[in-house]
């Protein structure tokens, strides 16, 4: 399957700057969370669309990723398409206005977004986008139900707004997450390490790199600035469909990174 990976990551830093108005809208209006979760998303399937955390009694704000679109759960939409941020916040304001909530455009992120412009890619490589948020939700998902018997166990799997990465925290033992043993599993939609989508799986503590075992295939060590077992949509692509791939890899890598780490 050829992919426009070019196409593609101009479809992610469209859909990556969208989802910051519900980062901003949450930071603005619900308490803070320790490690940041308040503003994390979770993939609705049936929508094919990222959600915000509930703000106020009822009310829940997304990003439709194929169509580009603000939404909110009352029924208010805004297609981003040609449009700029200064637009989406007035929109975005006046709909948190008219519940009684704090507006999102006072909110300034504590991390930097790389700019876009709302409808400058194609429609099809927002689409693919969407595709790979569904099929990561349904691996990760997956992978958690398989972990379910460790304890602690696994967290939720959710969607961060600041490296827009779908994961889940599978935590191996109690104690300070900073020094507790756990593996971090997620699907990266890109970014400056990778030019595409990639599956990882993370041990920690960091492993010595150079007792590492061999990575399932098709998937490879990363050791640059992290240690995970990593396979590249193009890996994954290139051994077979991608449902059943991507899930047998992080599947197979959680065990390797458990021996890793003693676990």
């Amino acid at each position: 399957m050829f992919i426009d990976w070019i196409a593609f990551a101009e479809a992610r830093r469209e859909a990556h700057q969208a989802v910051q108005w519900l980062a901003r809208a949450a930071r603005a209006n619900l308490p803070a969370a320790p490690d940041d979760s308040h503003t994390s998303l979770t993939w609705d399937a049936g929508r094919g669309a990222l959600l915000g955390q509930l703000l106020g009694d009822s009310l829940r704000l997304g990003v439709g990723i194929a169509g580009l679109e603000l939404f909110a759960d009352e029924g208010d939409a805004l297609p981003l398409a040609g449009l700029d941020d200064a637009t989406a916040a007035e929109w975005i304001d006046a709909l948190l206005a008219r519940r009684g909530l704090q507006p999102a455009s006072a909110v300034t992120l504590p991390y930097e977004v790389e700019r876009a412009s709302y409808g400058k890619t194609e429609p099809g490589a927002l689409i693919h986008l969407a595709r790979w948020f569904s099929v990561a939700d349904s691996a990760l998902e997956a992978l958690r139900g398989r972990a379910g018997n460790l304890r602690p166990g696994p967290g939720p799997v959710r969607t961060w707004p600041h490296h827009f990465d779908m994961a889940t925290l599978i935590a191996l033992e109690e104690g300070d997450p900073e020094t507790a043993r756990s593996i971090g599993a997620g699907v990266s939609m890109g970014d400056g390490y990778y030019d595409q989508p990639y599956a990882y799986i993370s041990p920690w503590p960091r492993p010595d790199t150079a007792k590492l075992p061999t990575a399932p295939r098709p998937g490879h060590w990363h050791t640059r600035d992290f240690v995970s077992l990593v396979a590249s949509a193009d890996d994954l692509l290139g051994a077979g469909a991608m449902d059943d791939v991507l899930g047998e890899f992080l599947a197979e890598s959680c065990d390797v990174a458990r021996s890793v780490l003693n676990r």
